[in-house]
């Protein structure tokens, strides 16, 4: 029995080395994996900017301008978020502004209410604005024409 002994004692020697090589490559590899993105330089907000859709830009714009160190942690996490796969959508303007008002950065954007007038795009407050110059008009009227 002690050869057989010998032999298992090899068997387990040959598996452990084995087991220490592949153990080694596999840090290898993570050790590159890590070294890639150092490399590459690609910062968060690149990162979040190639996967912006639709008035996705403008939102984070803003976001920045309002809020500078909130959307820089908030950038650092959905780059995160994206680079491992979890986020993998086009995000839209209207997802990013949903996103930090959920997380209560009340980011504020600019807007306007266009209506058609006469064939054309006229704003809300123009529109507003014209009828009560018109109306105005309207109501001074001779009363002896």
């Amino acid at each position: 029995m002690s050869e057989e002994d010998k032999e298992l004692e090899l068997l387990k020697a040959k598996r452990l080395l084995e087991m220490q090589k592949n153990l080694s490559q596999k840090q290898k590899i993570e050790e590159l994996r890590t070294k890639q993105p150092a490399t590459s330089a690609t910062s968060p907000r690149e990162i979040v900017i190639k996967q912006l859709g639709y008035r996705g830009l403008e939102v984070l714009e803003n976001a920045e301008a309002q809020f500078p160190e909130e959307t820089k942690l908030v950038v650092a996490k959905l780059a995160e978020l994206l680079q491992s796969g979890e986020v993998a959508e086009v995000i839209d303007g209207g997802k990013l502004l949903t996103l930090f008002r959920s997380i209560g950065i009340r980011v504020k954007m600019q807007t306007t209410i266009k209506v058609e007038q006469d064939g054309k795009l006229v704003s809300w407050s123009d529109k507003l604005k014209g009828e009560t110059s018109n109306s105005d008009n309207q109501d001074v009227k001779p009363e002896n024409p």
